[in-house]
């Protein structure tokens, strides 16, 4: 890129005495460091949509990547914004933006473009991606103080129609425009950006600085940004990239059948003998932290909440409370089965009687 000659690199950007200035910084690529959007995109369609709908994201995943070295990076966006969101409800949206991305977004903050962003006053991002998922994080954890991204089109059922309102994907000259909009005759004191669609809107600040992919930087430390990470929900642990994404979806039916065999094999077992098949069926359990103590006069319990989203998290806490209850009742050293041990606490067999049939019976 020849025109990117005349930006200096990031780490020549001074810090100090930035307070009463304004920035203008892209996102991908310059604020995170990764370049590419696809797993946040990936995110969406897997926790607002369906895992069909993931699928069918991660498929175009070659068409995309062509689209965006041969022909338009704006269409190539288009792509992933239409597959990802067409049809969801925006409600469903700003919940995954909310809830879910914030952690992927926040292990991936570029420390030199952190270093300058966070020293000014006045924190605009400048995304090609939708405004609606990049918001949440860009205020509570960057402290931006407006997000200019593409705006989503909505229909009258509050649905998103997969197409963006006019202008279209803020790239290029459109990212001009939209900072010019926003800001008028105010330019910003600094620009920042990584691609050559940066560059436009980079040219009318005052500063434009340059993040290259040239220097490995590890990510900027979550305990670091404005915000701490208190709850995070979602099906994901790893950031899912089009490889980790591949090999998620590929394990998936083997791993949906091992779970299956890990949960109904343990549950007629004998507690005693339950932690020996959870190793040889390849299962670790962790405890960290103190277990808490017994309810008492003036300390009731303790309240466990659990990630609806993660089927093993109630299955542990339930095998925990089940563990103290029957030590308490006595039923530790049996050979009774867990499954007989909720039924005989529960005055049943285990087995609740439907709705339906209760009517029959009045």
């Amino acid at each position: 890129m020849v025109a990117s000659r005349r930006f200096k690199p990031i780490e020549e950007c001074c810090s100090e005495g930035r307070s009463e200035q304004t920035v203008a910084a892209d996102l991908d690529g310059t604020l995170l460091i990764s370049r590419s959007a696809f797993p946040y995109y990936l995110l969406v369609a897997l926790e607002a949509g369906s895992v069909l709908r993931a699928v069918l994201l991660l498929l175009s995943v070659p068409f995309v990547y062509a689209t965006y070295v041969f022909f338009s990076e704006s269409l190539a966006i288009s792509t992933l914004v239409y597959i990802s969101v067409a049809g969801l409800k925006v409600r469903s949206i700003e919940m995954v933006a909310r809830s879910v991305l914030p952690r992927f977004y926040a292990g991936d903050v570029h420390p030199e473009s952190w270093r300058v962003f966070s020293s000014f006053g006045k924190r605009y991002i400048i995304t090609a991606s939708p405004r609606v998922m990049v918001e949440p994080f860009a205020r509570a954890f960057l402290g931006a103080d407006k997000v200019v991204g593409t705006e989503l089109e909505v229909g009258k059922n509050g649905k998103a129609t997969g197409f963006m309102v006019k202008p279209g994907v803020l790239v290029g000259d459109h990212k001009k425009q939209a900072v010019v909009r926003e800001l008028g005759d105010a330019v910003p004191d600094v620009g920042m950006g990584d691609r050559e669609t940066d560059f436009d809107f980079m040219s009318i600040c005052k500063e434009a600085y340059l993040v290259t992919s040239r220097k490995k930087y590890s990510p900027v430390p979550r305990n670091q940004l404005l915000s701490p990470l208190i709850l995070h929900d979602g099906r994901l642990v790893q950031r899912p990239t089009p490889l980790v994404a591949l090999v998620t979806f590929l394990w998936m039916p083997f791993g949906f059948a091992l779970a299956l065999m890990r949960v109904y094999v343990n549950l007629p077992l004998p507690e005693r003998i339950v932690y020996y098949t959870y190793k040889l069926m390849g299962i670790r359990l962790i405890v960290r932290g103190t277990p808490p103590p017994p309810p008492k006069k003036g300390h009731p319990g303790v309240l466990f909440v659990c990630n609806h989203r993660t089927v093993l998290d109630p299955i542990e806490v339930a095998n925990y409370i089940q563990k103290t209850l029957s030590g308490q009742l006595g039923f530790e050293c049996t050979t009774i089965t867990r499954k007989e041990k909720y039924g005989i606490l529960a005055g049943t067999d285990g087995r609740v009687p439907s709705m339906n049939k209760e009517k029959e019976k009045n």
